[in-house]
């Protein structure tokens, strides 16, 4: 019996590997999204939109908008007050493979002083791709996750009211550039994350899975596989579920702005001892008065009495032995009694005795 609970022990202790999928590992050369953005005018507000003073090319806007439709406002418009309208951008991102009809979620910013823009609509609005080329028109209502209240002597504002979004507010008018055949000759992937043990891998796994030496590993980040079915589509649904282990560069990452540290398992040190004790220093001011006595014609001076209290903490000294896992790196310095503040010197001179093996990155 108690042989059989020490293997199960054993077996508790041995680190978990996990499988990932190539679809979450990598992306496919020629399928990607494309950002598209479009100047509109949103109206309805309930006087927090723009101001003349502040906004003057909301006014030219819909100037320029009004002669469309022939109505001419050119002579009035030092007089106009748009505080019912505001110029905003608008904002979305082309998806791979997307089609005429297709809709998709806008995003709208105002980007003139308006205060809110709750219960607008945006006007029909063009969006532009890289290439000048309109791809989508947006139209609609906009829904705003907050609002902004003002008086004459206080204001309240909940979230962000000059940012909204038009669900399913915009058609696609054009089809996404396709770089993706059905036909080509192979299909590239490429690594989320560079790695050249993460890309053998990747390699072995595609050929295993096929039972043909169809992979080729280019480099750190690129495996080419060859479209032997003739029908890369397919062969994509196929490559997105083979699975395999990963593999990551041992790194400590570090914000000395918020204390925060962050170690991938992978970190490991040798054996080190660590001293770690802190020093207190307490300076008083205690300002004295100086009278002088009567009828001696003297002043009244004051004088500093300055006061200064030096305390060491005792420090810990603790030895840190060769670390096989990230829970015992963590335990044995949470055992030094460091704040993550005081942590991140105590790693830094880890890595500075050659005791770390991993990169320290400090952010």
């Amino acid at each position: 019996m108690r042989y059989i609970l020490g293997i199960f022990l054993s077996l508790l202790l041995i680190p978990t590997v996990y499988a990932e999928r190539i679809k979450d590992l990598a992306s496919v050369e020629g399928v990607r999204g494309n950002a598209l953005i479009g100047y509109g005018l949103v109206v309805g507000l309930n006087g927090t939109g723009d101001t003349y003073n502040y906004s003057p090319f909301t006014i030219k806007s819909i100037t320029a908008m009004l002669d469309r439709f022939g109505v001419n406002v050119r002579a009035d418009i030092k007089t106009m007050k748009p505080e019912n309208i505001a110029a905003v951008m608008v904002t979305a991102e082309l998806p791979a493979f997307a089609r005429p009809g297709q809709q998709l979620d806008m995003t709208v910013s105002s980007m003139g002083d308006s205060e809110s823009l709750r219960g607008g609509t945006l006007l029909i609005t063009p969006l532009l791709g890289g290439d000048g080329q309109v791809y989508v028109v947006a139209q609609g209502a906009i829904s705003v996750g907050g609002f902004a209240l003002a008086g004459k002597a206080k204001t309240v504002t909940k979230n962000h009211p000059t940012v909204g979004k038009i669900p399913n507010g915009g058609r696609v008018e054009r089809a996404a550039p396709n770089g993706f055949r059905s036909n080509q000759a192979k299909v590239v992937l490429r690594l989320n994350h560079a790695d050249f043990t993460t890309v053998r891998r990747m390699q072995q796994a595609i050929n295993r899975r096929f039972g043909q030496k169809i992979a080729l590993a280019v480099d750190a980040g690129t495996v080419e596989v060859k479209n032997f079915k003739n029908n890369a589509v397919m062969l994509m649904g196929d490559l997105e579920q083979v699975e395999l282990t990963t593999d990551h560069a041992a790194i400590v990452v570090v914000d000395e702005r918020t204390g925060t540290i962050v170690m991938g398992q992978e970190v490991k040190i040798d054996m080190v001892a660590v001293a770690h004790g802190n020093i207190h220093v307490s300076v008083g001011e205690n300002p004295n008065v100086s009278q002088p006595n009567a009828f001696s014609e003297g002043q009244t001076t004051t004088t500093d009495n300055t006061t200064v209290t030096v305390k060491e903490d005792a420090a810990k000294l603790v030895v840190l032995p060769r670390q096989v896992s990230l829970t015992s790196l963590v335990s044995a310095l949470n055992s030094v009694g460091a704040s993550p503040s005081d942590m991140i010197s105590v790693l830094q001179a880890i890595k500075a005795a050659g005791a770390l093996h991993a990169e320290l990155k400090v952010i």
